[in-house]
């Protein structure tokens, strides 16, 4: 009797063992953004996540990091390129470091030149932008090049204004103000262009340069100021409206291309429809919320601010980095007027 239970046990443990093998997927990605857990991000990488494991009957899997719990973003894009089944939330301007037309997309009022004005009007020009021949080619390039797969952009992440101890109505406003910026020279160029001096410091050492007086500003989402607590520390929000965050969400192109065409097809489908959600629910209801916690923490908002002279002033970062073609062949290939 104990040798048919002993027997018993082990056919109900095969069974399991079986039954687990059979479930385990056949593709992994470790996706990784350097955001916190709380942020709307997550959340959409996470419902993007659940959409291509649902379609795929769990064959596809996308296990979220957050917080880069993988590691840096340069060292994330390197493992990709060599082909490791691992994703990164970047942007256009670390994808211009490789091509260097895709850079244009984040240089300053990108977005304005396409003729967007609203949040709907943003993703619809993004949507024209993705089919375009000219963007195409760029991600052709990108991809047969340097082993990057774009599987959407369609991830805004809001618009970035000037948060300062004084307001800026006008591009001399920002003459002499030391103002943090990201690294890459898209940034760089644009926030010189409209007449500050960019200072490259890290994201999460923006409060304490400003209290040492490092930098006077920095230039940013609403959120970030809440998030940080700049309110403390800075007393001017002017809503130059200057770069619209647009995020692109990169894999290895040889882990892509290895994938069943119909789990291709998915993962780009759900990525993209992830992103127009959450870049909808970010530029419609939270960067209003965020905006009224920095006014309650005392933060003063400048709306009175002069856009025509600072779109004048942010064509001299286009033709300083040669990307004045590049934003007109996309304007001609979506057809603004």
């Amino acid at each position: 009797m104990k040798g048919k239970s002993r027997y018993l046990l082990m056919f109900v443990a095969c069974v399991i063992l079986a039954g687990s093998l059979i479930a385990a997927p056949k593709y992994t990605l470790k996706f990784n953004h350097v955001l916190g857990p709380s942020e709307p991000y997550h959340e959409g990488f996470l419902k993007w996540a659940k959409a291509v494991e649902e379609r795929t009957n769990g064959n596809l899997k996308i296990e979220v990091y957050h917080s880069a719990q993988l590691g840096v973003e340069e060292d994330i894009l390197e493992q990709i390129r060599a082909g490791a089944n691992i994703g990164q939330n970047t942007d256009s301007a670390r994808m211009g470091m490789y091509v260097p037309q895709i850079a244009v997309m984040n240089a300053a009022y990108f977005i304005d030149f396409m003729g967007a004005k609203t949040p709907d009007e943003v993703i619809e020009v993004l949507k024209k932008i993705k089919e375009s021949d000219v963007m195409k080619k760029w991600l052709d390039e990108l991809e047969q090049k340097y082993g990057f797969k774009v599987v959407s952009f369609m991830w805004v992440q809001g618009y970035r204004h000037f948060v300062t101890n004084k307001p800026i109505r006008t591009p001399d406003d920002l003459k002499g103000l030391r103002i943090r910026t990201p690294g890459a020279p898209i940034w760089q160029e644009s926030i010189r262009a409209l007449g500050a001096q960019p200072v490259a410091v890290n994201f999460g050492e923006i409060y304490t340069a400003v209290q040492t007086r490092a930098v006077d500003g920095a230039e940013l989402v609403y959120a970030n100021v809440v998030a940080g607590a700049l309110y403390e520390v800075l007393k001017y929000m002017s809503e130059t409206g200057h770069i619209l965050l647009i995020n692109f969400e990169v894999v290895s192109a040889k882990w892509f291309n290895n994938l069943p065409e119909e789990y291709q097809q998915i993962l780009v489908e759900e990525c993209d429809r992830a992103g127009i959600e959450t870049s909808l629910k970010i530029m419609k209801e939270l960067e209003e919320s965020f905006k009224q916690q920095a006014v309650e923490k005392g933060i003063e908002v400048i709306t009175d601010v002069d856009k025509e002279a600072f779109m004048k002033a942010a064509e001299k970062a286009y033709e300083k980095l040669g990307l004045v073609e590049a934003r007109n062949a996309l304007m001609e290939a979506i057809k603004v007027k």
